[in-house]
């Protein structure tokens, strides 16, 4: 095999210490060293720039371009399938190399990823939401029509179950379907007009199966939990991470804290709402929705973040355009956390809450060779977050593969 030496800059670990003079040395798919004066069969300079973990992206939805609910009725079935690969490109593209879909990405677009049919990120697919009626999931409108964001198909099956028997076998046919994660909907939300986000959804014995089902199957849940008593009943009952999260109160941070579990503050998701209510093609619900969150969602973060809360990076991409996903490591600092811990939310934090911390997430030896070459120091590049940081990429691996060319 080919030893590929990156040398003379600066190595951000994922650890969450300040990134530091060295060099990184890989073979094949594996680092194999991290340390000073290496060498190699083939040499990178890196001087003035910084190499970092492959980072994560733990919410996305790489079927969506942007929420237009007129295009979205006017729209070919397949055509998603289609817009996808180029949204799977651009994510990689933001030196984004391991992403966590929460609906929409079925089996087949993550098989193409995964057997190099389309270039993309490494996934884990959640396949369908799943929703009680009159949830977050439910596209009922009061004409008596249906307007689903994740329209079921062979591979898609519907998420609408109401009760523990019901939830149970939704349950397993999103599992059968191909699913990594279970994504549930344990609130309203924003973009659903007929909901409202500070009322909880689904009742202790319906989340209870569901994560037991789950865990049956080696899985976890994750869920989409805006309203407080929605992120305590998913909480209590087993659920891994909370998606949003925009009224965590003090009792939802201890229970994170109690748990071990993760926020995934998607802090940039109500903004990318906002920015494509221009456009003219989101409901006058949703629009007050997300005017109403902004300021509840910041405070909630900033709180959890104070209080120690597990966070890994997120950001409903998909909502809005792919390629600003960088923007939420802004967003991060400026709710309170260091750039250090930012980036660590988007690395070796992320990779913890995905289970593939053994692997994945920082930068030493024996872990895949997932890497990122920024021009710049990382810490300045996360605070100036979006297009900046974007625009500083200039090289991405996985497993040891050029993705983007320096």
């Amino acid at each position: 095999m080919t030893r590929t030496l990156l040398h003379g800059g600066l190595v951000y670990d994922g650890t969450g210490s300040p990134p530091a003079l060295a060099d990184v040395v890989f073979d094949g798919d594996t680092i194999i060293d991290v340390g000073h004066g290496l060498d190699g069969d083939v040499g990178i300079d890196a001087t003035g720039h910084t190499v970092l973990p492959g980072m994560f992206d733990c919410h996305v939805h790489v079927m969506f371009s942007g929420v237009d609910y007129l295009k979205g009725l006017a729209r070919p079935f397949s055509l998603p399938f289609y817009e996808s690969v180029v949204n799977l490109r651009t994510t990689v593209e933001c030196g984004i190399t391991s992403v966590r879909d929460a609906g929409g990405a079925d089996l087949g677009v993550a098989t193409a990823v995964r057997q190099g049919v389309v270039p993309g990120p490494r996934m884990q697919i959640s396949v369908s939401a799943l929703s009680q009626t009159g949830g977050h999931g439910d596209g009922w409108m009061p004409c008596g029509s249906e307007v689903k964001l994740f329209p079921p198909h062979p591979g898609r099956p519907s998420g609408i179950c109401d009760g523990p028997d019901e939830a149970r076998k939704k349950t397993r046919e999103v599992l059968r379907a191909g699913a990594d994660v279970i994504k549930i909907m344990t609130s309203g939300g924003v973009l659903s007009p007929r909901d409202d986000p500070r009322h909880g959804h689904f009742r202790d014995a319906e989340v209870a199966v569901m994560v037991e089902e789950a865990a049956a199957m080696g899985k976890y849940v994750m869920s989409h939990a805006q309203a407080a008593s929605g992120i305590v009943t998913a909480l209590r009952n087993g659920v891994r991470s909370v998606e949003h999260g925009i009224y965590l109160d003090d009792e939802g941070i201890g229970l994170l804290l109690e748990k071990e579990a993760w926020l995934v503050p998607t802090m940039i998701a109500p903004r990318m709402v906002l920015a494509m209510s221009a456009g003219g093609g989101l409901l006058p619900e949703v629009v007050q929705k997300a005017h109403m969150v902004v300021a509840a969602h910041e405070a909630a973060v900033r709180k959890a973040i104070a209080a120690g809360v597990r966070i890994a990076m997120g950001t409903d991409s998909g909502v809005g355009p792919h390629g600003d996903n960088l923007d939420e490591f802004r967003l991060l600092i400026e709710a309170g956390m260091t750039p250090e811990a930012a980036l660590h939310s988007g690395t070796g934090s992320a990779a913890g809450l995905l289970g593939v911390a053994e692997s994945l997430g920082t930068v030493e030896p024996g872990k895949k060779a997932d890497l990122v070459l920024a021009e710049g120091n990382v810490l300045d590049l996360a605070q100036a977050g979006g297009s900046v940081f974007r625009k500083a990429i200039r090289g991405v691996w996985i497993d040891g593969a050029q993705i983007v060319g320096c």
